[in-house]
């Protein structure tokens, strides 16, 4: 991970209120004479100073504003607790999966827009390791789908057997059997209607993907992957837009190589999510509850 200081403080603008060093997760500042300096070897150049300061006296070379190409927004920093929990968790509750599309292709500026909405999530040690790939078009789709099917048509073939599921199951490993209990039939259906009907039972005929990925440089790639994976479902919802994660192309992506390679994929990086992004062809009229949760209370002992 880059560790580089690149931080600059304009000492003429300066106050010396000393707020940059209070938020600052590595001590890079320090207050010189009365004026916050850059004191430090390392840097999460994580952008806390120049949020913090009340005179716009810092800056972080490395960091660009974000900018959007469909819609507008405002800069300024939202205070904790100023804005409508009620909606947003609303907006949340609202997102469902969508299997019905409207053949109709997603401007790459809006998909553009969703890839820069990912990048305003956490990332481990501030890393911002993310990889995003757009397939932007039914025929990238397709050519990425057959990737896909040729995996699923080889692990079906495997689960044909029944011998072999037998003896992984003896030795502990019963993927293959669970595999062949929950998924072998509909897999078998996905690929016929594949094959013979032109039917997307994979994608759901959608009309681009977003593939969500991350380097073995940061410090929590999948995780950093899936936070940024949440806000961009979050974001496309509502914009319009209907999304459905696609799981069976994530496995296929970390069984089968060849098919990282086809994408362009660098190495060390690996797909943790594959985002169908579409127009919804459907509409719901109320938000369903969830399952019942019980949180866990626990007293550890010293």
């Amino acid at each position: 991970m880059d560790l580089t200081v690149n931080t600059i403080i304009d000492s003429k603008k300066c106050i010396g209120c000393g707020l940059c060093i209070k938020v600052c997760p590595y001590e890079t500042i320090s207050l010189v004479d009365g004026k916050a300096c850059v004191t430090g070897e390392n840097s999460l150049n994580c952008g806390h100073c120049v949020a913090v300061c009340p005179v716009s006296a810092v800056r972080v070379t490395t960091l660009e504003p974000l900018k959007t190409l469909s819609f507008g927004m405002e800069n300024d920093w939202i205070k904790h607790g100023s804005d409508d929990t009620g909606h947003l968790v609303q907006l949340m509750a609202s997102r469902r999966s969508c299997r019905n599309f409207k053949d109709m292709p997603v401007d790459r500026n809006i998909l553009e827009d969703l890839i820069a909405i990912g990048t305003t999530a956490p990332s481990g040690s501030n890393s911002q390791e993310w990889t995003f790939t757009i397939l932007p078009d039914r025929t990238q789709i397709e050519i990425f789908g057959e990737h896909v099917l040729t995996f699923l048509r080889r692990l079906n073939r495997m689960a044909q057997v029944a011998p072999l599921r037998r003896v992984l199951s003896l030795l502990g490993k019963d993927e293959l059997e669970h595999y062949h209990e929950r998924y072998y039939e509909r897999m078998e259906e996905l690929i016929t209607n594949w094959e013979t009907k032109k039917k997307d039972m994979l994608f759901h005929d959608v009309q681009a993907l977003i593939l969500v990925g991350a380097t073995k440089a940061a410090s929590c790639p999948q995780e950093d992957a899936l936070l940024a994976t949440q806000n961009i479902l979050l974001a496309a919802h509502a914009m319009g837009l209907g999304t459905c994660l696609i799981g069976f192309a994530v496995v296929a992506l970390s069984r089968d190589q060849s098919i990282g390679k086809a994408l362009g994929l660098a190495r060390g990086e690996n797909i943790y999510s594959v985002i169908a992004v579409g127009w919804p062809d459907e509409c719901y009229h109320k938000i369903i509850p969830r399952k019942k949760i019980m949180p866990r209370y626990t007293n550890l002992n010293s």
